[in-house]
């Protein structure tokens, strides 16, 4: 009985204790630095925004985003409407800078199937579209992209530059 008491204590712990050494893959922890973003914050859906359209497709073997390239200014809120005209993958858009985009990818080969929650990101499904509104608070260059395995490698990111 002692045995089985102990057991039951110390069950949680080494669990808990897997999770944070990286012995489980938990597909919510990949996500590390949630709520600050390289490239701003996330927007106010009831305050004025900009509005751009950009759409996810294939041209032959090649994956794109149009636009390709979006200019902004500091302090600018944008909604974007994200398209997804694929008829096979569905598709992410990430935001943020190239570095961290292209860690977050080698994190996406590992987890295949982890969906993105964060305000930054968004997946969106075969013909399906989503909303991400956000905030530029910086000025510098950074990256949308989807990290889809094979996505990215596929020529599927675009720059923003804040100015």
């Amino acid at each position: 009985m002692k045995h089985i008491l102990s057991l039951v204590v110390m069950l949680p712990l080494i669990a808990t204790l897997l999770i944070f050494i990286g012995g489980v893959p938990v597909p919510g922890l990949a996500h590390e630095g949630h709520g600050d973003f390289s490239a701003g914050e996330p927007g106010n859906p009831k305050k004025p925004a900009r509005t751009i359209k950009v759409l996810m497709r294939e041209e032959g073997k090649k994956m794109v985003f149009d636009p390709a390239l979006i200019e902004v200014r500091k302090g600018e809120q944008v909604r974007f409407l994200l398209y997804n005209e694929s008829v096979e993958n569905n598709h992410e858009f990430v935001l943020a800078t190239i570095a961290e985009n292209r860690k977050h990818a080698e994190i996406m080969k590992k987890y295949p199937d982890m969906e993105h929650e964060d305000p930054n990101a968004m997946r969106v499904a075969t013909f399906n579209q989503g909303v991400l509104i956000w905030r530029f608070t910086k000025i510098g260059e950074f990256e949308f992209a989807c990290l889809i395995p094979g996505h990215y490698e596929a020529g599927m990111f675009g720059k923003i530059i804040v100015k």
